[in-house]
């Protein structure tokens, strides 16, 4: 344990005034929002800051990735994890800069992340004097790719910014949050007070309880009810399962909303069958999705009605207004909807329905070897509450409509950003947040080369990641398209891979070669029984085009622009 810090806060009550440094008093704002980890990059413009996290090592882990692109990817999926905020911080200019795709995807996955940034001296903010990463208004940058950004600028501001920052992180719809803070403003001391507060979340707006009748209505009295779920119901499972039972209504996800619905359970279908499902529903129940692939690919008739639940009341019309719009958290929403169904209603018989379909999409993506034997090898050695992290990688498409996903917060996929090399340190912000449960990263050769440097710090960190990298020596996909659309004239997607277990070994990481299911299924058993980060290579020859099954023509009349 590291000696007390003299210039730490002295913390009079909850919520009370504090005295100490900036510095000080946003790390024990942190500690008091339940923050455990920062995954942290240091440098001149932050040392205050780290000698704060330093005199507080018993109470917030740091740990120390080998860019600052991973400090915002090990966030996000610590966020993704647990729906808690991550927290990343670095300096700024470049340092910032470096973390802006990861925050784009947390933005994109509607994951709570709170983003610290280092600035140049206060005084010289804006004045182009060419300062030690200086940028043009660094702050501005951050707040496009942040629900908000703020500057602390003295340390009566650290604790109510940070705590404001938690609040809005937290609150529905979730995205990343930042705040940046002077050199000279982190080592200032002086008194603040830290909030107390509940995170929040956006209320079910009560009083459109002519919508939820509307909506009750129209469920009770579809012929064909069909649910779609995105990462937006991943809070509302339990409620989600009861009205699916007793709509006896299926339940479809793409991508972020896998592991809502049990994939056993009776109800839930995958992508495929949710295709078929959709061009013969009648009624539709979106909770915290945008629709896109079902709108603009899918396709929408008059004979479709839509009820959409939103935390955030903008996203209602994108694309196209709802038959119902509903307002506020899903759980919330879902079970007032519950609660609106006529009494005693009983769930319709639609397994003639679900059935044909689930049998016609099972047909259809048995087309999908070697992906399938690869992906039941994992599925049969990872837990069931075990966090499987999707890539842009042959696997990786494949599992989003064949692998099996059983719990909430247990499928993470880089949304629509869709960032290649996002997946390896995601996974290790998402062991980190959970490190009861066994965590596993599916990743290609070419993706794995944009993070390959946070082996070291799965090495030095001691994080139990299994991390599979899929090596076929190319950009798989790049390589197919100018195959099929460019007479294969192939240009700057090969590759030249290294032996990516010695390179873990030279890490101190564990190293293990797979060449068939059998040999995965066997590797990953000594993985995870480890307890320490292990990588597995697997050889990888071609594989069918997943797009061909995944790219959906339209179901109904028109799609929707």
């Amino acid at each position: 344990m590291h000696a007390p810090n003299p210039a730490a806060p002295t913390v009079s009550a909850p919520g009370r005034a504090v005295e100490g440094t900036t510095a000080d008093i946003l790390v024990e704002t942190l500690h008091r929002r339940g923050v455990d980890t920062i995954f942290a990059l240091p440098g001149i413009q932050n040392d205050p800051l780290f000698d704060a996290l330093y005199h507080a090592a018993d109470r917030v882990r740091t740990i120390n990735p080998r860019h600052e692109q991973a400090t915002a990817y090990m966030a996000t999926g610590y966020g993704m994890a647990t729906g808690r905020p991550g927290v990343c911080a670095v300096v700024p200019g470049p340092g910032l800069l470096n973390t802006t795709g990861a925050l784009a995807t947390a933005w994109a996955c509607s994951a709570p992340v709170i983003a610290l940034a280092g600035q140049i001296p206060q005084r010289m903010i804006g004045r182009g004097v060419g300062m030690l990463h200086e940028i043009h208004d660094q702050l501005g940058v951050l707040r496009h790719v942040t629900k908000s950004a703020e500057r602390i600028a003295h340390p009566g501001q650290a604790g109510t910014l940070t705590a404001r920052a938690f609040d809005i992180a937290n609150t529905a719809p979730c995205r990343p949050v930042g705040l940046e803070c002077a050199l000279d403003v982190w080592g200032r001391t002086g008194r603040a007070t830290i909030p107390d507060s509940e995170p929040g979340r956006a209320a079910a707006d009560l009083a459109d309880l002519a919508g939820l009748e509307q909506a009750a209505k129209l469920l009770a009295h579809a012929e064909r009810p069909l649910i779609v779920v995105g990462g937006g119901a991943q809070g509302a499972a339990e409620p989600i399962r009861r009205l699916a039972a007793a709509l006896g209504a299926p339940v479809t996800a793409n991508r972020m909303g896998r592991g809502v619905l049990a994939s056993d359970d009776p109800l839930c279908v995958d992508p495929v069958a949710g295709h078929r499902l959709w061009g013969e529903a009648d009624v539709v129940l979106a909770i915290g999705t945008r629709l896109q692939l079902q709108l603009m690919d899918w396709g929408l008739d008059e004979r479709l009605k839509i009820i959409r639940i939103e935390a955030d009341p903008e996203a209602l019309d994108r694309l196209t207004p709802p038959t119902v719009g509903l307002v506020g958290d899903a759980a919330e929403v879902v079970a007032n909807l519950l609660d609106q169904l006529p009494p005693g209603m009983a769930p319709r018989a639609l397994g003639d329905w679900i059935e044909p379909a689930r049998r016609a999409a099972a047909q259809a993506l048995s087309a999908l070897e070697p992906q399938i034997g690869w992906l039941d090898a994992i599925r049969d050695v990872l837990p069931r509450n075990g966090i499987f992290v999707d890539e842009l990688t042959q696997l990786g498409y494949a599992s989003r409509a064949v692998f099996p996903v059983y719990e909430p917060r247990s499928f993470l996929s880089p949304g629509y950003q869709g960032t290649l090399g996002w997946g390896f340190p995601s996974a290790l912000g998402a062991q980190v947040a959970c490190p009861d449960r066994k965590v596993l990263s599916i990743n290609g050769d070419g993706g794995f080369l944009y993070n390959i440097a946070e082996l070291a710090t799965a090495a030095q960190h001691r994080i139990p990641l299994v991390a599979i990298v899929v090596n076929d020596r190319a950009y798989g996909n790049v390589a197919r398209i100018q195959d099929q659309k460019f007479g294969g004239r192939r240009i700057a997607s090969a590759l030249n891979s290294p032996d990516f277990v010695g390179v873990a070994e030279n890490f101190g990481v564990r190293g293990m070669h797979a060449n068939t299911p059998d040999a995965l299924r066997a590797c990953l058993e000594e993985a995870f029984a480890l307890d320490a980060p292990v990588l597995i290579e697997v050889e990888a020859g071609p594989m069918p085009d997943p797009w061909a099954l995944l790219r959906f023509s339209p179901s109904r009349g028109r799609k929707v622009s």
